[in-house]
């Protein structure tokens, strides 16, 4: 991968390390807008294909997941440590996983999927209550991850009540 357009944190990383690739969203972090709302959208895909392609039963789904957040506290601290920059934006992997936790025992359809999207993606950016506390008092690799697993939790509370009230 060409370096030369990456910032000179993101130029410590290593591109062919699975890890380092995994914590930027392989890719979707490196872009310059947005880039946790890109790494969300890369866990679509990941929901789709065990949901729909594997047909994951629920407990196999929050197995996967349960295992997506534990390993990205390592992958996470991993990037992180490298850059020498404390939960930079380009590292996505808590994303991917936040997703993958709102969308358990969601509905199927593309309306769960887009409103599994912007609940997680509002808990994300507003972080509400515990949340924030969360963010701002939390470091390493499980301070980087863990706001993100509780606006998952959250969006998997919206998800569920509002599939309750609506079906």
């Amino acid at each position: 991968m060409k370096k030369d357009f990456l910032s000179p944190e993101l130029q410590k990383l290593n591109y062919a390390n699975p890890v380092h690739l995994a914590a930027v969203g392989f890719g979707s972090g490196l872009l310059p807008k947005a880039p946790g709302t890109m790494g969300t959208l890369v866990a679509i895909p990941l929901y789709l294909l065990m949901t729909s392609v594997f047909e994951l039963g629920l407990w196999q789904y929050i197995a996967i997941v349960a295992l997506a957040s534990v390993i990205g506290v390592y992958i996470c601290a991993s990037a992180s440590k490298a850059m020498g920059v404390h939960d930079h934006g380009a590292i996505v992997w808590d994303e991917i996983a936040g997703y993958g936790i709102t969308m358990i025992a969601a509905p199927q359809g593309w309306m769960w999927v887009i409103l599994g999207f912007a609940l997680f993606r509002f808990f994300d950016i507003v972080k509400p209550g515990p949340i924030g506390w969360l963010d701002k008092n939390t470091h390493g690799g499980f301070g980087i991850m863990i706001d993100d697993v509780l606006a998952g939790i959250f969006a998997l509370l919206g998800v569920q009540l509002l599939s309750y009230l609506m079906l």
